[in-house]
């Protein structure tokens, strides 16, 4: 794609920030509003095609009313020269995927901050009736001090305009990270990108991606077909309820999955508090009435630690003594308004 000089004699584009089939990514100055901003230009076989503009623009227009601190703010949309555009918000930093390749993998404790931050990114989009589509780390942004942004939204499905049983003739999104129904062809749901930030999680966590394939008809295959390897084959310590997690994440079946981003943020979170806190993580399917999610889903159970809460011990001893203390007085109040028949 041959790098134009100015876009809508507003933006000046500078040095490329990444490319993708789709698109090519480039910092640019808005001379107008005089900062730094993201653009990213389709390619032309997309841009001159009516259909798509007509649809991107729409998409666009919805992931503009997006306004998360999670999430890359969209602030433009343009044709120009033939050529779509997008005006985001510029993330200094890098992506994920980049971080995963410099560290070869993330421990739990580094991995789960991310993890939650792109889950309520996500969730918040899901909340207002959008899908992504796309999640992986490659459009996830992270900045110096660890903040994490969602990009590339401009893709997303408004959830409105996708009825359950519709199909759809072209695959969005990349097929390492791609949901069993999406590689199908079925029309995606919120589940859809909980898959795709499972995947996302197994590759921080081992620095492998769980499936590995030469084509993407080969990726799509495993994800219907195929279990991914256990995090315990890979990661020998890994918690247990952890891995737990993980495997419901990357159910084949949508429905087996925790719904929502939030949801599954809300578990990773609970995750997080649970290894700090002085208590066990249990698995809830083992704990009478163990507590669950609003939304029904089984939440990680905390059990007391074996510690002793003596302050708690000391109050209870405290009001037994009371109690005890108030028999003799009335005992006394009886036999005064019952004294003993002589």
């Amino acid at each position: 794609m041959e790098k134009p000089n100015l876009l809508n004699n507003r933006y000046q584009l500078q040095e490329p920030l990444g490319k993708g089939g789709m698109a090519v990514v480039y910092r640019a100055h808005d001379m107008m509003l005089d900062r730094l901003v993201a653009v990213k230009v389709l390619r032309e076989d997309f841009s001159g095609d009516p259909d798509f503009q007509k649809r991107f623009h729409q998409e666009a227009k919805s992931a503009a009313n997006l306004s998360h601190p999670n999430i890359v703010t969209m602030h433009d949309f343009g044709l120009d020269n033939g050529q779509l555009f997008l005006v985001m918000e510029y993330v200094p930093g890098t992506d994920l995927k980049t971080l995963i390749k410099q560290r070869n993998r993330f421990s739990p404790e580094e991995a789960l901050p991310l993890l939650i931050q792109a889950c309520a990114g996500i969730g918040y989009a899901h909340r207002a009736g959008l899908v992504h589509c796309d999640v992986k780390p490659q459009n996830m942004l992270v900045t110096p001090d660890m903040r994490l942004k969602v990009a590339d939204f401009g893709i997303a499905r408004a959830l409105s305009t996708i009825h359950p049983n519709e199909q759809i003739d072209m695959v969005w999104g990349s097929p390492q990270y791609l949901s069993p129904e999406q590689a199908s062809g079925a029309a995606p749901s919120p589940a859809s990108d909980v898959y795709s930030l499972g995947i996302t999680m197994y590759e921080m966590l081992t620095g492998l991606l769980p499936f590995q394939a030469d084509t993407d008809q080969e990726f799509f295959r495993l994800h219907v077909e195929e279990e991914p390897p256990l995090l315990s084959e890979k990661i020998p310590d890994i918690s247990p309820t952890l891995e737990q997690v993980l495997t419901k994440i990357l159910s084949k079946e949508p429905s087996k999955r925790y719904r929502t981003a939030d949801q599954l943020g809300r578990v990773l979170l609970n995750f997080g508090k649970a290894k700090s806190a002085p208590a066990v993580a249990v698995n809830p399917a083992a704990v009478p009435g163990a507590n669950k999610s609003p939304s029904g889903e089984p939440a990680i159970a905390l059990i007391p630690s074996q510690k002793s809460d003596w302050a708690s011990i000391g109050l209870g001893l405290v009001a037994l003594v009371a109690v005890l203390g108030l028999i003799p007085f009335w005992m006394w109040i009886y036999f005064v308004y019952n004294p003993p028949i002589r």
